[in-house]
């Protein structure tokens, strides 16, 4: 394992020149840091996922096209506008200028690909630029080279092995003597077409790139100093957790903690390599480290919360004493490339859940027609909204007596619509209505990890 680590900074943490600066501070602090991964400038992806639906009028699309240009000039502005630099961004602006024109007219998966990766390599030639004005040898490098995937344009899915061949031999022989900066979120297929992970794939992609280059530490830098027990904009008691278990970790993740990208710990676990979650804005605030183990092994570590799930019930008489329903449902789902994550049976029916939106770009709902037609083909189908998902995180819940009863005593006043619970000793999950969501979490906070 090399000595080295990889930095991954997000949105808010490159938003503006103040923020790189700070992120540059960070990098040099650490003396085995080598690869910066970074995802684009706050606000940029979402105005080129809108320029890419083609929906824009002439008025909307010149708004977008000048707040994203402002947020390049700014930062521009702020490094003494080199030539060199700002006409390669002003290329990169006329081509997104010229894709939300074809957009228009036509628009697909792989256009929207090509449109949103302009964020992260505008940023992190922004930033290539800043840390060598501060006398740090960089150099930007085009993660495309490296991050193969498939042609699953919106949520392509790495080719890990091809990604470790490139990165031996396109990244590892810069690490020596200089930073090298480069893209989270894209990558391209054999084909040299730009693909992209899916929304919050940066974190993804760092974990991916530590993986392939064997690195010893993994930093995923954000605005909240580490993984907290919940959500501290719903409950003033959360608190940060010093230190959590993979396992644990990507439950959390999972189950809608928004820190960690919930693909982020599987590399990070085939390698066992420490991931380290802090502030950029507070660096000195500490912050937590995910390990493949831990010293405390709490019953209650966390509570999570993910919003926008949908409810599916498939109702079939064929389901009683047959044999094959269930791999019929999957087989229809697995051909729509859904994943589902709760599941539970009975005599004649099954109930699962999905997110309302996928990971895509666009940010359409999962349940088209299509697969809904197939499914009502084999089945009676009922579809339910507006529901939320929370879940508790800790370690063996489903062993020790009593730590069921201790979570639902404190939710004995609600009616939950399905619960979860057996599968992970690190999980206990269950769905109740959006609308009360928020107080169960604030609930479950103060009877179990005050």
């Amino acid at each position: 394992m090399n000595q080295l680590c990889v930095a991954k900074f997000g949105g808010t943490s490159v938003a503006n020149a103040d923020a790189m600066s700070r992120c540059a501070q960070v990098v040099v602090n650490n003396s085995k840091t080598r690869v910066v991964v970074l995802s684009a400038s706050a606000g940029v992806t979402n105005l080129l996922v809108d320029l890419s639906q083609g929906t824009l009028d002439v008025a909307e699309r010149e708004d977008r096209l000048q707040r994203l240009t402002d947020i390049q000039f700014h930062i521009l502005d702020a490094l003494g506008q080199p030539a060199a630099l700002t006409q390669t961004i002003r290329d990169m602006l006329d081509e997104v200028r010229d894709l939300s024109a074809q957009a228009t007219v036509a628009t697909d998966a792989a256009l929207v690909d090509r449109m949103v990766a302009q964020g992260e390599l505008m940023s992190t030639r922004l930033f290539t630029e800043l840390m060598n004005q501060q006398g740090h040898s960089a150099v930007w490098f085009d993660v495309r080279k490296v991050m193969r995937t498939d042609s699953r344009f919106g949520k392509a899915t790495p080719a890990i092995e091809a990604l470790r061949a490139l990165a031996q031999q396109e990244m590892a022989p810069l690490l020596a003597d200089r930073f090298v900066i480069t893209q989270g979120f894209i990558g391209a297929n054999a084909e040299g077409q730009t693909t992209t992970l899916g929304r919050g794939g940066s974190d993804y992609s760092a974990a991916l790139l530590a993986e392939a280059l064997n690195v010893s530490e993994l930093e995923i830098w954000t605005d909240v100093p580490g993984i907290y027990t919940t959500d501290p904009r719903m409950v003033k008691s959360a608190r940060p957790i010093p230190e959590i278990s993979f396992a644990e970790a990507a439950e959390m993740a999972t189950f809608g903690a928004k820190v960690l990208h919930p693909s982020t710990l599987q590399p990070a676990v085939r390698r066992n390599i420490p991931v380290f979650v802090g502030s950029s804005k507070d660096p000195a605030a500490g912050g937590t480290w995910v390990r493949s183990s831990t010293e405390s092994t709490p019953l209650f570590r966390a509570v999570a919360l993910r919003r926008n799930q949908v409810l599916l019930t498939l109702q079939s008489p064929n389901m009683l004493g047959a044999c094959g329903f269930l791999a019929e449902v999957f087989s229809i789902l697995a051909r729509h490339r859904m994943s589902v994550d709760l599941i539970t049976t009975s005599e004649v029916s099954v109930a699962l859940t999905l997110d309302h939106t996928g990971s895509q770009s666009s940010g359409k709902s999962v349940l088209g027609e299509e697969v809904l037609a197939e499914l009502g083909a084999l089945c009676k189908v009922k579809v339910e909204h507006n529901l939320a998902l929370v879940a508790l995180i800790g370690n063996q819940m489903s062993e020790i007596s009593g730590a069921g009863s201790r979570v639902f005593a404190a939710v004995d006043d609600v009616n939950i619509r399905m619960i979860c619970y057996g599968a992970s000793a690190h999980n206990l999950c269950f769905l109740v209505r959006e609308d009360q969501a928020e107080e169960i979490i604030q609930r479950l906070h103060r009877k179990l990890l005050d």
